[in-house]
């Protein structure tokens, strides 16, 4: 009976009112972008390099490692010496500057989007097990939240990478366990407000299971809370990316890496400069971008900022 009368309840949710305010939704999210230029910016920025990470190769072939020290140390087509087959120059080993960039994209948004993407998952189930389950659940997972905020996160990842190798596999790996802290405790704050509110207590009471409180309540009502953190968390994913790289123990060759560039130009930047600042500022557009787009989804997503 229990569970009928929560599903007579939960009836309205699937019909036409929700589809209804979710076109409704939808077409004040597109509205709201219009407004925002700075989003729209944003937004152009990250797909233009996400373009460039998934279409770049085909558009723009070769290989990235492949050395003419004939060609070293040219400078980019609009300097002179330069020549329009490089357009942005090569570096010290006669390597092509353009092809780097481009593959450095497809590097940087591919461990971006995984990390970010896994550490979501893995700090959402964390923090909803620490709410939902309470007791020792959440003193045990808390307990190593806090070890992992104890720990620097340069000797972690060192450690870590040393063990592993440099690998793309082991990058994703050090990001995540470095990023799962934040989701966990946001979302458990959350949840523990969340379980006392009258509509979740009227579910338990009218015999819901805590599985389906879970998924029919909780998780809806927090969903936006964690795309906000990932895309706020993405820029900070793809600098920590980068400066492994450039210290040298993140991802190595055969894949390129911005941060790897930018370490291959620092004994160059008050000569041949563009070998260390193009890759910078490619680093530094794509960061901004995602902060633009970060900032417009949390004000969209925040109700405090949509009632203001």
């Amino acid at each position: 009976m229990s569970a009928a009368v929560d599903d007579r309840m939960a009836a309205p949710a699937a019909g036409n009112v929700p589809e209804a305010q979710r076109a409704t939704g939808l077409r004040l999210v597109v509205r709201s972008l219009g407004r925002d230029r700075a989003a729209i910016l944003g937004v152009l920025l990250v797909l233009t390099w996400l373009g460039v990470g998934l279409l770049g190769p085909a558009v723009i072939p070769g290989d990235p490692n492949r050395q003419e020290l004939a060609d070293a140390l040219r400078p980019p087509a609009w300097l002179e010496g330069g020549v329009r087959e490089q357009p942005l120059g090569t570096d010290h080993l006669g390597r092509d500057i353009l092809v780097r960039i481009v593959y450095g994209a497809r590097t940087s948004m591919l461990v971006g989007v995984s990390a970010v993407a896994l550490a979501a998952v893995a700090g959402a189930l964390a923090g909803l097990f620490a709410a939902e389950w309470g007791g020792a659940v959440d003193e045990v997972l808390m307990r190593v939240a806090d070890i992992q905020l104890s720990i620097p996160f340069i000797l972690l990842a060192i450690t870590v990478l040393a063990l592993l190798g440099g690998s793309m596999r082991s990058m994703v790996l050090v990001l995540v366990l470095a990023g799962w802290v934040i989701y966990a405790r946001v979302l458990r704050s959350e949840l523990l407000y969340l379980r006392e509110v009258e509509f979740v207590q009227g579910a338990r009471a009218l015999g819901a299971s805590r599985l389906r409180v879970i998924f029919r309540h909780l998780l809806p009502n927090t969903a936006g809370m964690i795309v906000v953190v990932a895309t706020l968390e993405l820029a900070n994913v793809i600098i920590l990316e980068a400066a492994l790289s450039f210290l040298g123990v993140g991802i190595g060759p055969p894949e390129v890496s911005w941060g790897t560039m930018l370490a291959d130009g620092r004994d160059y930047l008050t000569t041949e400069w563009w070998i260390a600042t193009l890759p910078g500022v490619a680093i530094a557009v794509t960061i901004l971008g995602v902060n633009l787009i970060g900032d417009w989804v949390r004000d969209v997503l925040d109700p405090r900022a949509a009632r203001a």
